[in-house]
């Protein structure tokens, strides 16, 4: 099954053919390319040479070549790309594919979009890892194109919006972590003793207390899921920054007590409410694979 990506660009048409056509360029938004170069032509008429490079860490790359046509101005006001692309190299499960990037103007933005597929070696051992790289790929392709539009649209720097992207993950992965730890550790599982107390000190009557420590258990648990389930909202992380201050006058109020310990619920809330507040300032110029449509809209009849 071929890979489909669409996103809509609100940039000229010009500026998002130069930032794709352009070695340069193309290798500073594309995750799947670590380095473009285009081959002197040979002759006027002919396609457009080029080779690429991918590193796949610890110091492999896999490298590849091909050769890629462009047309400016269609009829319909539209523009194309057309690539085929091949890889000799023994670590590339690719051995062959082809494809084409189309530049659409609209009155709200170009449509850009691409389609392509590719034949993989190694039998039925490389169509088996197929079934996992295929959906990467497509995944790593529109992570690309959000990230060329957060880049045309918005001037966030490629290489900043991988530095937010990884700003991001440290944060909603350490609330999720944290949410998760305790609704699990002290209140499902240990039941501790002094979340007991600050319930039966927030006036919860003691034949209630074991089911409120569960609902809140169960209720931190199903909120470190919503952390990484909505991973490009930014709702979980404005609770978590507004649910905070009021936990912490709440445990003040009716359980001062705990303030004095080692670890105590304002270091634990202000800490929580410093990741929320990290994740909602990156969290604009962060890459969102989500934002692309990965199939085509239906023909209208």
């Amino acid at each position: 099954m071929s890979i489909y990506v669409e996103i809509l660009v609100r940039a000229p048409v010009d500026a998002l053919w130069a930032h794709t056509q352009t070695p340069a360029l193309h290798e500073r938004w594309d995750l799947r390319f670590s380095q473009i170069d285009y081959v002197p032509r040979i002759g006027d008429g002919a396609a457009q040479r080029f080779r690429y490079a991918t590193r796949i860490g610890f110091g492999l790359e896999v490298r590849g070549e091909g050769d890629t046509t462009g047309q400016r101005g269609l009829p319909d006001g539209s523009s194309t790309s057309a690539l085929k692309f091949a890889s000799d190299a023994p670590l590339s499960i690719i051995r062959e594919g082809s494809g084409y990037w189309k530049y659409i103007p609209t009155r709200d933005g170009v449509r850009f979009l691409t389609r392509y597929d590719y034949r993989t070696r190694f039998g039925a051992a490389g169509a088996l890892f197929d079934l996992i790289f295929r959906p990467l790929i497509g995944w790593a392709t529109a992570w690309s194109f959000d990230r060329l539009r957060l880049w045309l649209e918005e001037h966030v720097d490629p290489g900043l919006a991988v530095r937010q992207a990884l700003i991001h993950l440290v944060a909603r992965a350490s609330l999720a972590a944290v949410f998760a730890y305790q609704g699990i550790v002290p209140k499902l599982i240990a039941r501790h003793t002094d979340e007991i107390s600050m319930l039966r000190s927030a006036g919860v009557p003691a034949a209630l207390t074991r089911g409120a420590l569960d609902a809140l258990g169960i209720l931190e648990l199903a909120f470190a899921a919503a952390l990484l389930v909505a991973w490009s909202r930014a709702w979980p992380a404005w609770l978590c920054l507004v649910s905070m201050p009021i936990a912490t006058t709440v445990v003040a109020l009716h359980s001062p007590a705990f303030f004095d310990a080692a670890f105590n619920p304002f270091s634990l809330n202000v800490c929580v409410a410093a990741l929320a507040a990290v994740d909602l300032l990156v969290l604009r110029g962060v890459p969102s694979a989500a934002r692309c449509f990965r199939q085509p809209a239906p023909e209208k009849p």
